[in-house]
């Protein structure tokens, strides 16, 4: 895009092409396969975890990379850049479930398990979406009722990323369903216990290669010291943590739609019809252009946002028009496939994994209608 970005430091970009290469050498050869397959080899996340590419803004006290929140926008470009969706979930683990823990879980919870997360030993998830509760975590009906010692579990969540080969969820829950948004918990439950089951993995429209599945608790007892957190607390803690959620999908957004008009631009250079190369339509390449234009003001928007995080300043409005900008920006993608033709169709061509594998952005960590209610909120 010819942009200079000053956002990143000689190691950050170290890191940058640790992560590059093990994308190429480790995922991308197999995607298809895995793709076909509906999740990526459990082995594979001990190897990332050898490589250092999980939780890389962890401390090292921790068993983490001992990084700062630009390594983990460099995962999450890096992903975005070589179309690696089948991992998306490493970043779930890493930069959403991990974060959780270093906040608001105890030096027990932290001593641990997150050394384990580090390598790749436990594979982490969140547990929030449910059949009837998406983007309105009040509406979630999962319940953890006081017993001797913990709390019960009883309910179904849908859409986990991760869940399949989660070993820890993070498990939001009502302890006091009268109470509204006071009356939610989390928990850190051992997928182990008795009572958890694993439904099936969810046939997506893109995303194939990316674990996604269904979880039920039936009388599911957790202990007391896998609570994490405060009682009726955990409300007030995920809307914390959206922010840094939010702005991660931003981060994606800005480079998924940066390297799909590098495919096209490169594709209407050798593409001809009618004597000439597609790019030479002047329909065709003004409406680059306006691509092109789209994706600069996007990355200025978003790295803007992302030094805002840095100096502590994005706020949950900020975090939602960074997240609704960059994800609407990305229906771009649709024009960029039309310019392939029949090949823009073809799942052998990135762009048409682009076209679904993208798509979901603009819902999952908040709809787009969601994220205007929040934006609207602060006029």
């Amino acid at each position: 895009m010819n942009q200079q970005r000053r956002l990143f430091s000689a190691d950050h970009e170290l890191f940058r092409d640790t992560v590059a290469r093990f994308i190429a050498d480790e995922i991308t050869p197999h995607h298809y396969q895995w793709e076909q397959d509906g999740l990526v080899p459990r082995d594979l996340w001990r190897r990332a975890g050898a490589a250092g590419i999980l939780l890389p803004s962890t401390p090292e006290e921790y068993g983490g990379g001992g990084g700062d929140f630009l390594h983990t926008i460099i995962v999450v470009e890096e992903i975005a850049r070589a179309l690696a969706t089948g991992v998306t979930g490493f970043t779930t683990h890493s930069d959403i479930v991990a974060p959780y823990l270093l906040n608001f879980g105890t030096e027990r919870q932290k001593q641990r398990d997150l050394p384990g997360m580090a390598r790749g030993d436990i594979v982490a998830s969140i547990a929030m979406t449910e059949p009837g509760a998406g983007s309105d975590v009040k509406a979630i009906r999962t319940t953890a009722v006081k017993a001797q010692g913990g709390y019960v579990i009883n309910g179904q969540k849908t859409f986990i990323t991760n869940g399949f080969h989660a070993d820890r969820v993070l498990v939001v829950a009502k302890t006091d369903p009268g109470a509204g948004a006071r009356g939610i918990s989390l928990f850190w439950a051992d997928t182990a216990t008795n009572g958890f089951t694993r439904g099936r993995l969810l046939d997506k429209v893109g995303q194939k290669a990316q674990d996604t599945a269904e979880l039920f608790f039936q009388d599911m007892f957790v202990p007391d010291e896998d609570m994490l957190g405060e009682p009726g607390q955990g409300f007030g803690y995920l809307m914390k943590e959206l922010v840094r959620e939010r702005l991660m999908i931003a981060v994606r957004c800005a480079m998924a739609l940066e390297s799909a008009l590098q495919w096209t631009v490169d594709y209407t250079k050798q593409r001809r019809a009618f004597d000439k190369a597609l790019i030479d339509n002047q329909y065709i390449r003004f409406k680059l252009a306006d691509i092109k234009t789209l994706a600069a003001a996007t990355r200025a928007f978003v790295d803007g946002c992302v030094q805002q995080y840095l100096d502590g300043e994005l706020d949950a409005g900020g975090a939602a028009m960074a997240k609704l900008w960059a994800s609407e920006a990305t229906s771009a993608i649709d024009d960029l496939l039309q310019f392939h033709g029949g090949y823009g169709y073809m799942r052998e061509y990135p762009i048409a994994r682009a076209y679904t594998d993208v798509r979901p952005n603009r819902i999952y960590g908040g709809a787009s209608e969601v994220m205007r209610e929040l934006i609207a909120r602060t006029l």
